[in-house]
């Protein structure tokens, strides 16, 4: 039998500190899946939908976008996408009784975690502008509410509309279509705030914003360098990846501010060696200062020119730009200011150097670790100045592989969700369709967020996520959004971003990818793209959780009928009808998704096309590949102060919380610890166990302030502290964000401790 959900939620200013743990996975992991599955979902549905977790004929996993192998277990999922699946089929329930029995006000008092345990959504819901709690609405008086403030609106441009990684493909273009048929590119994404450096540094110098490898050349490569990341937590099936390809031969460095039990050492739950002993994974840790990575990057771009024979000499002249200017500015790099801004010492500088030249293939893959930083583009160039070098772009078991958090943020980006389209793709858009997009760039989040707190936007629709949760400065975005006329949730669960409300607000249920879709061709599929640019079907098992629920396909055509009414030059209605036929556009307006029904009924899907992986063929401005000579950068750390940078707890995916503990890092019971080097804890004086609040410093001098937080004495790398988010995105203000990309910089805030009213 499933539990019912908690009443009160839980204290958790009380967190227990333990050491931490040197190995990921293993029996502990399989405890905890199946543990928190059955709260949600009871034995039998646990059965019934885990095995059909990222299987040919089963539904993809609403967690990472880590691509799936040829040959798939019987069990092809981790611990967390156990936990994201047993959240999504969960039989607990969140019906109209709840919202009469709980004020937005009430609601906006309660941790993210109480709202996300209550359950699903089962009925469309409104709040009226000057109540005080949501009501139930028909889905026909959801859609003329909406229409009534798209109408009243000055310009297509004062509307915004967001979109979570979980979309699936046809809901996205969908979304897109309606927008901009609507008028505008107001198309913020979760791209926005994560792997938006990474397109931007990507298209510049290759040509393409996306990774240049396979799954197999992972397991082909000889060094795979893992920067930023934490993959036993964040993408938990990498791991298993790793653990190939060490098999086959490569070695492993890892590159992060603090030691990770994932990267240490595997425990694959898979196999009898992994269920005792485990693979260790890292050949040579480098504990580098937080921003820090484009100085050892450059500094080893340096020492490779610098060593006979090293460079790739043929590749950089058949198909590099730039690289007399790159190599000058290289040679220059200083010991002294690298050793300072990476912490690291001369010597394993040294040694990772020689484990590069020992090596034909390599693989460098980041996340979060490296994309939120104020130079963020220019680091990942410097990756990519690196790769270049030695002809490691286009070669199998080498190349770039940024690694996708959502499990189709890739995806919905391909689909046309991104706030300044390319040229091309309006004018397919406009050829196909018979009318003409806008062509002035919109809003991404950072800028959409300044427009509603100004008042120039003044509706706010999401197509899922937690908005509000996973932004900056939320005390900025707070206001920002209760500024706006309406705001519209697409959501499968309750989060912080429903209480958090315009003058009238939407909350809008959707089928979740675990559940049948019925319309009126009969079931559907949707289709997603991994984090390897993979396109494969997804077919949900279950039984609706309610009756009510509409698809997000069906909730985009419905909402564009009745708002563009009968002038509309889309078939909506067909659309809704059968899926097939948006696979069918979209065929004719992407590149790379020909005859898309014919392939994606291949069981394993298709791989898109990616012209440097596939051809060694560059399509930049320059008809090349591009070195770059950026200035080296990194944070500077005024005395007194420490380096923070947000992140996620084991029990965490995204904003989305599953419970209190992050068993990897020896915490327990509570979410508001900030970890500390303990030679910085001790000249801060700041004892293991006492309180703090964390300060924000940056230059507009407003004061953020996180309170409460348990000092934890940790193995950070010196100089540089952690904490979970989103309780410290309020540190993190909302103009400072990287160049180009336009990305909060959530991995090196400034902050002075001091000593809380808590303790």
């Amino acid at each position: 039998m499933a539990s019912k959900p908690p009443k009160g939620d839980p204290v958790q200013d009380a967190p227990k500190v333990a050491e931490p743990k040197h190995s990921a996975a293993g029996l502990t992991a399989i405890g905890h899946s199946l543990r928190m599955a059955h709260q949600q979902m009871g034995v039998k549905r646990t059965a019934l939908t885990l095995l059909s977790v990222n299987q040919k004929n089963g539904f993809d996993c609403p967690g990472c976008a880590w691509p799936d192998p040829e040959h798939r277990h019987t069990a092809e999922f981790c611990e967390n996408g156990a936990k994201a699946v047993a959240e999504e089929a969960t039989l607990r329930r969140v019906t109209p009784e709840f919202f009469a029995e709980h004020t937005v006000a009430d609601l906006a008092g309660r941790s993210g975690y109480w709202l996300g345990q209550q359950g699903r959504l089962t009925h469309p819901v409104y709040l009226p502008e000057g109540g005080d709690r949501y009501e139930p609405v028909t889905w026909e008086r959801a859609f003329d509410i909406v229409a009534e403030e798209i109408g009243a609106l000055g310009s297509p441009d004062e509307a915004v509309f967001y979109t979570s990684g979980r979309t699936s493909n046809e809901a996205a273009f969908l979304y897109q279509l309606f927008a901009r048929e609507l008028g505008t590119n107001n198309l913020p994404d979760c791209s926005n705030m994560c792997h938006e450096s990474s397109g931007s540094a990507l298209s510049e110098t290759i040509g393409v914003g996306k990774g240049s490898v396979l799954l197999e050349d992972l397991y082909r490569s000889d060094l795979i360098i893992v920067a930023g990341q934490n993959p036993g937590t964040n993408h938990p099936r990498m791991l298993s990846a790793l653990e190939k390809a060490k098999a086959n031969g490569a070695r492993i460095i890892s590159v992060n501010p603090l030691p990770e039990a994932g990267l240490e050492r595997f425990k694959n739950p898979q196999t009898p060696k992994g269920l005792t002993i485990g693979a260790a994974l890292t050949d040579l840790f480098l504990q580098i200062r937080l921003g820090g990575d484009q100085a050892l990057f450059r500094i080893l771009n340096k020492l490779i020119l610098d060593t006979p024979g090293a460079v790739d000499e043929d590749f950089v002249r058949e198909h590099t730009h730039g690289y007399e200017d790159f190599a000058e500015a290289a040679r220059a790099a200083d010991w002294d200011a690298t050793l300072t801004a990476t912490g690291l010492t001369r010597e394993d500088i040294e040694k990772c150097l020689r484990m590069v030249l020992a090596s034909k293939r390599v693989i460098v893959c980041w996340a979060m670790g490296l994309t939120q930083h104020k130079h963020s583009v220019p680091m990942i160039r410097e990756i990519v100045n690196f790769l270049l070098l030695r002809g490691n772009i286009g070669r199998p078991g080498a190349g770039v592989c940024p690694v996708r958090g959502h499990s189709n943020v890739q995806g919905d980006r391909t689909m046309g969700i991104f706030e300044r389209p390319a040229e091309a793709f309006l004018d397919a858009l406009e050829k196909e369709f018979g009318f003409s997009p806008p062509r002035e760039h919109g809003y991404d989040v950072v800028r959409a967020i300044r427009a509603l707190r100004d008042g120039r936007a003044k509706v706010f629709f999401a197509m899922g996520g937690n908005f509000v949760s996973a932004s900056p400065d939320t005390e900025v975005t707070e206001a920002a959004m209760r500024r706006a006329r309406l705001t519209v949730h697409v959501s499968t669960k309750l989060n912080r971003s429903h209480a958090v409300t315009g003058a009238r607000a939407l909350i809008l249920p959707t089928l979740g990818r675990t559940e049948r879709d019925l319309q009126g061709s009969g079931e559907q599929f949707v289709t997603v793209e991994d984090s390897m640019g993979m396109v494969h079907a997804s077919r949900g098992r279950l039984e609706p959780a309610s009756g009510q629920l509409l698809s997000e396909p069906a909730i985009v055509c419905r909402l564009a009928r009745r708002v563009l009414g009968s002038g509309s030059k889309v078939p909506w209605e067909e659309f809704e009808k059968d899926y097939a036929t948006i696979r069918d556009r979209i065929a004719r307006v992407i590149p790379g998704f020909e005859d898309f029904n014919a392939r994606v009924a291949n069981p394993s899907g298709f791989t898109l096309p990616h012209a440097p992986r596939d051809e060694r063929r560059f399509p930049t401005a320059t008809g090349k590949a591009n070195f770059t000579a950026a200035p080296v950068e990194y944070p500077e750390l005024p005395k007194g102060r420490l380096l923070l940078q947000t992140l996620r707890s084991h029990d965490q995916y995204n904003t989305t919380i599953y419970g209190l503990d992050d068993r990897y890092r020896g915490i327990t019971n509570g979410r508001r610890v900030v970890l500390v080097n303990p030679e910085d804890a001790r000249e801060l004086r700041l004892a293991d166990g006492s309180y703090v609040d964390l300060v924000g410093e940056w230059k507009d001098g407003v004061e953020r302030r996180a309170p409460g937080f348990r000092v934890v004495h940790y193995p950070t790398a010196p100089g540089c502290a952690a904490a979970y988010y989103p309780e410290t995105n309020v540190l993190v203000p909302l103009d400072a964000t990287a160049d180009t990309s336009n990305t909060p910089a959530s991995k090196s805030v400034v902050v002075r401790l001091e000593q809380s009213t808590t303790d």
